[in-house]
């Protein structure tokens, strides 16, 4: 069991890791950006709006993943690293969901008739 995690963590690694080499920028950008990808898929796939909290929570859900097993690869937790990633993660679809909520107008569209 423990082999397989080991071979799970370097394979997860490799993947973050070419993720981010690919990135135009640090982990950060790639963080943004698969945050706001998730969010969006999550709401395609159950068929809600961005404006419902369960995208959202599935996007929470795949950071604190990912921040487990960065953990698991690192032994310990980097806390400016891991607080940093998280609110890169949750940052654009947490405020873009909290506007859509707020704003309903936003969300339509300006042929929108209703």
């Amino acid at each position: 069991m423990q082999h397989a995690l080991t071979e799970f963590l370097a394979w997860y690694g490799g993947i973050v890791e070419a993720f981010t080499n690919a990135a135009p920028g640090k982990d950060k950008f790639v963080h943004l950006c698969v945050g706001m990808a998730i969010w969006i898929e999550a709401a395609i796939f159950l068929g809600k709006p961005l404006k419902a909290w369960t995208p959202l929570l599935i996007v929470a859900l795949a950071e604190f993943g990912n921040e487990t097993l960065d953990r698991l690869t690192h032994g310990s937790w980097r806390w400016t690293d891991t607080l940093g990633d998280i609110y890169a993660t949750l940052f654009w679809p947490t405020l873009l969901m909290g506007l859509l909520r707020a704003a309903p107008f936003l969300a339509n569209s300006p042929t929108d008739k209703s």
